[in-house]
């Protein structure tokens, strides 16, 4: 892993939680429509997703709507918001861990002198 990527990972596990996260951002930018397809996505177990998913359900960020055994998924308008601002501050982490890199490296070569 790239020293920029642990950096970013670092950031992201002291302000985020990146499983539940990672589902807003996947649901939002992908379409995905069921909880397997998010599972895999966010590289998560099943009942967590589920658990997540509930939690998020009763908050309002997502809404259940089933059809036979299959239940789809759907953000709601406050769930779309919050993914949006979600996927800001990743990329937002993600420009600070390269910095954090540039940094580094400028202090490596300027102990080697």
């Amino acid at each position: 892993m790239k020293e920029e990527e642990k950096a970013k990972k670092i950031l992201e596990s002291i302000f985020l939680h990146p499983k539940p996260v990672k589902m807003l951002i996947v649901m939002r930018n992908n379409n995905l429509k069921y909880a397997t397809q998010i599972m895999k996505a966010v590289d998560c177990t099943y009942s967590h997703t589920v658990k997540t998913l509930e939690l998020f359900r009763k908050f309002g960020l997502v809404e259940f709507n089933k059809k036979g055994r299959i239940k789809y998924l759907k953000l709601t308008s406050d769930g779309e918001e919050l993914a949006l601002s979600f996927e800001g501050i990743v990329n937002k982490l993600g420009k600070i861990s390269n910095n954090f890199k540039e940094i580094q490296v400028k202090e490596q070569r300027a102990a080697k002198k």
